[in-house]
């Protein structure tokens, strides 16, 4: 059974009740006011009714100043000659009718009762008066009224009332069933975009009508509920994106030196294996001994075929490990943290940064602003987070100059690499920080996987640090940290004036 329709047989039934319940008051209020003015007038004219007693024979008559009007009948019963009563005289509308008003025994005979009956089809309300000498019961005044009229008029009265209850329940019905519709039309659609969003036909679905009712803020908070399970769908859409990308990604930078790897060691399996071939034919004295290649070629390609194993072993190790890093990343790794002083790490750096292979100058600015200064961070991480930088700079720029700048400023330490590089493109800023992402041929064909700058975020996240980009797709790109410096524990700081820091033309940040 529907809630619709449970509301409506509640709200019907209550209904119910409340009109028999109106409908018995009412009709026992009218029966009462009906009969009791019946009632009232019988007793006004038995009060104007005088009895005389007649002393030879104890006769009860009925003096004739009072006149009976037509609808009223008087009997008179007498019980001085017997106690079950005798009638003595009756009025005459009783006496053309033929009708004669049943009486009680004197000993049930009461002063004031009213009695109603039916006596050849007749209605009848009698009122009885008894009649008293020296308090001795002699006889009982019975004034009647005819009530017909009456008795109809309630009969339909009771016709009317269960007509029109009936009708009102009927109606009651029906329009309760439609203002159950109506009210409860809110909840079907909300059922509606339920089963749409359980089968994920459309996430963009929302319900409309919102009220000021408890309907409207149940469509409220599902339509807000709607709104984060998109949000969250479409999240989980990218994420399975990326992740199908990175996989396809991964797997076109793993196929690339495992083919060369594959390439060499063929290579040096078809060398050697003619080699071998060439040995046992000299041994037969055959014609066949005489090898393609001398054994210092062999030697000299066997030679550049390990080297290309060896560069391409190391690139794939530097993609593994990358890859390993990103997996962390993923999975929510934490890695531990502790207060680091800044300088003899940022000094660390510059210096083995001066033994990378590069073509461009390394200049090292003034590190005096790092003086005292600590960082809450992953040594090992922080390091590797510099590296990307520098390293980046080098690849990017082949003639030039990268340096290292630090900037205080407030409560952070900015760690700033800049070089004279070819620079980023407008277009490509939004993306550098992505997986695989390689901005345009000039930098494709550099050496490289497209993972750093991702690595880079994963580390600059971890840390509570801000990257910051400037670039100019002329030339020239600062990549710059932002570390929140520790106030854990209270050192004296130097004073140093803040560095100041070089603008680059028509900057671009993000």
């Amino acid at each position: 059974m529907s809630i619709r329709l449970r509301l409506t047989l509640w709200y019907s039934g209550l209904l119910a009740i409340v009109l028999i319940g109106f409908s018995v008051i009412m009709y026992v209020v009218v029966s009462q006011n009906t009969m009791g003015v019946i009632k009232t007038r019988l007793a006004n004219e038995a009060d104007k009714i005088r009895v005389t007693v007649s002393p030879e024979d104890l006769d009860l008559t009925p003096r004739a100043s009072s006149p009976f009007d037509v609808i009223i009948a008087v009997q008179i019963v007498n019980y001085t000659q017997s106690f079950d009563g005798v009638v003595n005289t009756k009025s005459s509308n009783l006496i053309a009718s033929n009708i004669t008003f049943p009486f009680p025994s004197a000993k049930q005979a009461l002063d004031g009762k009213y009695r109603a009956v039916t006596l050849s089809g007749t209605p009848f309300l009698i009122y009885e008066k008894r009649l008293e000498l020296g308090g001795q019961l002699l006889g009982l005044l019975q004034v009647g009224a005819y009530t017909g009229k009456e008795i109809d008029y309630l009969s339909q009265m009771k016709v009317i009332i269960g007509a029109a209850g009936l009708a009102s329940l009927v109606l009651a019905f029906v329009i309760g069933l439609f203002l159950a519709r109506k009210a409860l039309r809110p909840i079907e659609k909300v059922t509606e975009a339920a089963e749409r969003v359980q089968s994920g036909s459309d996430l963009k679905l929302r319900i409309p009508g919102e009220s000021q009712d408890e309907i409207g803020r149940l469509t409220r908070t599902l339509n807000h509920m709607l709104e984060r399970v998109e949000k969250a769908y479409n999240v989980l859409e990218e994420s399975n994106a990326a992740q199908r990308r990175f996989v396809s990604d991964a797997s076109h930078e793993l196929r690339t030196p495992l083919t060369t790897i594959r390439g060499n060691v063929d290579l040096l399996e078809k060398v050697w294996a003619e080699t071998a071939s060439g040995d046992a034919a000299a041994e037969r004295g055959s014609e066949l001994a005489k090898p393609r290649l001398s054994l210092a070629e062999r030697e000299e390609l066997s030679r550049e075929a390990l080297h290309d194993i060896s560069d391409e072993a190391r690139r794939m190790s530097r993609l593994v490990n990358d890859l390993l890093s990103l997996a962390r990343a993923d999975a929510g790794y934490v890695v531990d943290k502790e207060p680091i002083d800044l300088l003899p790490l940022v000094e660390e750096a510059a210096r083995r940064a001066g033994f990378l292979p590069r073509k461009a100058e390394w200049i090292v600015g003034p590190l005096d602003a790092l003086a005292g200064v600590r960082v809450v961070g992953n040594r090992d991480y922080l390091m590797q987070l510099l590296f990307i930088f520098i390293e980046n700079g080098f690849k990017y720029t082949p003639a030039g100059e990268v340096r290292l700048e630090v900037y205080r400023q407030d409560d952070r330490i900015g760690l700033s690499i800049a070089d004279t590089g070819i620079g980023i493109a407008k277009s490509d800023m939004p993306r550098i920080f992505d997986r695989f992402y390689r901005a345009d041929e000039s930098r494709g064909q550099t050496a490289g996987t497209g993972l750093g700058l991702s690595i880079a975020k994963w580390i600059a996240d971890m840390h509570r640090a801000t990257l910051e980009v400037q670039s100019h797709p002329e030339g020239g790109s600062r990549f710059t940290v932002w570390l929140p410096v520790d106030f854990s524990e209270r050192q004296d700081y130097a004073i140093i004036e803040a560095s100041v820091r070089p603008a680059v033309p028509d900057a671009e940040q993000s």
